[in-house]
């Protein structure tokens, strides 16, 4: 909401919804018309080998563009510890289906969260000084906001494996699935984004957690649950990464030991990234602009466009010409722009509103001192 506008950016969160629908559905179909069952074989059979290593590449460079467990008091102990402890053994699992019940709790985790975010709406919102541009309808990096939007809602990458694991599958039974979980998925979100923009408006950092202050005991929380999330998210991922290595080098079956050795290096190399990175808008505009953006826009819309035999009027057909070009405009432009002009980062430092006394060095009206000379008696009030 920040990079693109607050208006601008609802509507591009609802069109990135439709989207990703539309090119998840895409997928399936794609498989059906090619007689493949992954993501990988699909692009195989339409582009060849050098489709299936570019494919390749983006899935497994996927999860190490993620920088989990922001939290900056020990962050590398806590990092390194939950990692030995819960990702390691969670991600050895070999049956996808498994991680269901895991991706539930993941799932009430995060609605907790939502919740945190919209009591601190209310209580906190008021008192922090509004930015002059917070309302303005559109921003430059609009493409920016697209590329983090993408992230979001990113799942083509294990989308075979989770269609596989369904009780009788079909297109129309995936399809009603997709749209049910799409749907659930843009309603946390224009929450999420409504919640945290309106709360802190241009001050808005790329890991909203940064934005609020250390002593504010319920975000303290909220920062765990967060952790816990990615704790029981990150395994899908690594499942992801571990099957193309097992493709690419292993014929597509790995040995009891090689699955071990395999998991273990993924997770190793993944976890020394989040040591070394402290900020995380720049990790997901990256990640969304050049992994999120082609395997979302682009080649679930060549693979089609390839493999259907549909009259080029066709609803499908038309949608894949009008995504495929946007998606190549949005990751070219995107990288560009995310490189240039990257999102804000505080690198664990607290927001100028934490402290009241230092508010006369920010460039702000003076109607706003008034309003953060109060944050002292919220802090007292609301955060301890």
């Amino acid at each position: 909401m920040k990079q693109a506008g607050f208006p601008l950016g609802m509507l591009l969160l609802f069109w990135v919804s439709y989207v990703t629908d539309f090119s998840l559905v895409l997928l399936i179909k794609g498989g059906a018309l090619s007689g493949t069952d992954t993501y990988q074989s699909l692009v195989n059979k339409t582009f060849g080998f050098p489709g299936y290593l570019l494919l390749s590449v983006l899935q497994f460079l996927y999860p190490f563009i993620v920088d989990p467990e922001n939290l900056f008091i020990g962050r590398h102990f806590i990092i390194g510890l939950s990692t030995v402890t819960f990702t390691l053994p969670l991600s050895l699992y070999r049956d996808i289906a498994k991680l269901g019940k895991i991706s539930l709790i993941s799932t009430g985790l995060t609605t907790l969260i939502l919740g945190i975010v919209m009591a601190r709406a209310v209580s906190l919102g008021p008192h922090i000084p509004k930015t002059e541009d917070a309302w303005v309808f559109a921003k430059p990096n609009a493409i920016q906001a697209v590329g983090v939007m993408s992230f979001a809602f990113i799942c083509h990458h294990n989308c075979f494996l989770v269609y596989s694991s369904l009780e009788e599958p079909t297109v129309a039974k995936w399809s009603r699935l997709i749209r049910m979980s799409i749907v659930i998925s843009v309603l946390i979100c224009i929450v999420f984004a409504t919640c945290g923009y309106l709360t802190f408006t241009g001050f808005t950092q790329g890991d909203l957690f940064e934005n609020y202050c250390r002593n504010d005991d319920l975000v303290t929380f909220g920062r765990f649950c967060y952790g816990v999330t990615v704790i029981l998210t990150y395994p899908m991922e690594c499942f992801v990464t571990r099957e193309v290595i097992a493709n690419v080098f292993f014929g597509g079956n790995l040995s009891l030991v090689f699955h071990i050795v395999v998991t273990v290096m993924v997770i190793t190399v993944a976890t020394l990234v989040s040591l070394l990175i402290d900020c995380l808008g720049i990790v997901l505009e990256l990640n969304g602009v050049l992994c999120a953006t082609p395997l979302i826009f682009i080649i679930p819309s060549a693979c089609y466009l390839k493999l259907s035999e549909e009259p080029k009027t066709h609803s499908d057909k038309i949608m894949s010409c009008v995504m495929l070009p946007i998606g190549a405009v949005v990751m070219v432009f995107g990288f560009v722009m995310a490189v240039t002009n990257p999102q804000d980062c505080t690198h664990g430092q607290e927001m100028f509103y934490c402290f009241p006394d230092n508010f006369s060095h920010t460039n702000t009206s003076d109607s706003h001192v008034q309003q953060t000379t109060q944050l002292s008696i919220l802090n007292i009030s609301i955060f301890q």
